[in-house]
């Protein structure tokens, strides 16, 4: 399953509408001549409004259908309620334009060139209105589109490794570090942070690793509305989660703190979680008993061992395809 956003149609501005529905009835006009000219008119300008707006509901994907991890994204950065009601009302908006048509069709039918111009003049000013009705809402999705469209193509029917713990402990230098070779890596806007998503591949599985900065680095009490459901979604995406700790202390946060954020987070997610104990370099001699691995990303001490623990801890078997015969 790819990124279900990625595609989505290009939402036109209400005025841009309405000068392309009104100049292509006129050019359509002028092929024909007296009472067919307006039918022509009123035709092509209602069929434009109404086709073009429909395509922008239809394009969207059904978010009843949507895999938890998007629909959980997508709530938090933009409200599917509020997305919902966007859509609903572009939704009235087409179905009103093709009512109109009706409408006035079946008024200039049999009248005079000058009643028909009359009328279509009438359901041109309507058809105006209804767009207008609906500029708000089309605004408004066409800045949901551009927000959603750049969210990082994580697939949750794949296997997923995300990548925890307080800032400056060398999360995205772990993910930079086994992820370079695939050339893969990259960032994507997401509220007020970067969710970071690289992959691997081993024995012929392509492994997912997000590095989620803003939201998985502090306790799930610190966290805002939103953030909260961002890490909802990552929820469902995990299959295995790596706290990495700083037993330094330079980034900044003492190891009980960084300790508590993983306890909190073992809690939090229903996957496996290892506690990786990074920047071994600058603490040599010392054990750590709750560590389930030691590294040093600077060093390269570890690293690949690291990874290695992580991909077998996700316990991952591709879903068989389904014998119809059977």
């Amino acid at each position: 399953m790819s990124q279900p956003f990625e595609g989505l149609p290009t939402t036109p501005k209400g005025d841009e509408l309405v000068d392309k529905a009104f100049s292509r009835a006129a050019r359509s006009g002028r092929a024909k001549s007296g009472h067919d000219a307006q039918q022509s008119m009123l035709l092509t300008a209602s069929n434009i409004i109404s086709d073009n707006l429909e395509n922008v509901v239809s394009g969207w994907p059904d978010f009843e259908r949507l895999d938890p991890f998007y629909y959980n994204l997508a709530d938090a950065i933009v409200g599917v309620d509020a997305l919902r009601q966007h859509l609903n009302e572009v939704s009235w908006a087409s179905r009103k334009a093709t009512d109109i048509r009706h409408e006035y069709e079946d008024l200039m039918r049999g009248s005079d060139v000058d009643l028909a111009r009359k009328h279509r003049k009438q359901a041109f000013a309507r058809l105006a209105d209804v767009v207008e009705e609906v500029e708000d809402d089309l605004d408004a999705l066409l800045d949901v589109r551009e927000q959603l469209r750049g969210l990082p193509d994580i697939r949750p029917d794949e296997p997923t490794i995300v990548v925890a713990g307080y800032p400056n402990v060398g999360k995205s230098s772990f993910v930079n570090a086994v992820t370079r070779a695939s050339n893969e890596e990259a960032s994507y806007p997401f509220t007020t942070t970067q969710v970071h998503a690289g992959h691997v591949d081993h024995q012929h599985i392509r492994y997912q690793l997000v590095d989620p900065p803003g939201l998985l680095d502090r306790p799930p009490e610190e966290r805002n509305e939103v953030e909260s459901q961002a890490v909802s979604a990552l929820e469902h995406a995990a299959d295995a989660v790596l706290v990495i700790l700083d037993p330094s202390d330079e980034c900044g946060y003492p190891l009980d703190v960084q300790r508590s954020l993983r306890d909190a987070l073992a809690a939090e997610f229903d996957a496996p979680v290892l506690s990786v104990f990074n920047k071994a370099d600058r603490v040599r001699g010392q054990t750590f008993e709750d560590a389930d691995h030691v590294m040093s990303v600077t060093e390269n001490e570890n690293v690949q061992a690291v990874l290695e623990a992580a991909i077998a801890a996700v316990d991952w078997e591709p879903e068989l395809p389904i014998d119809e015969d059977q």
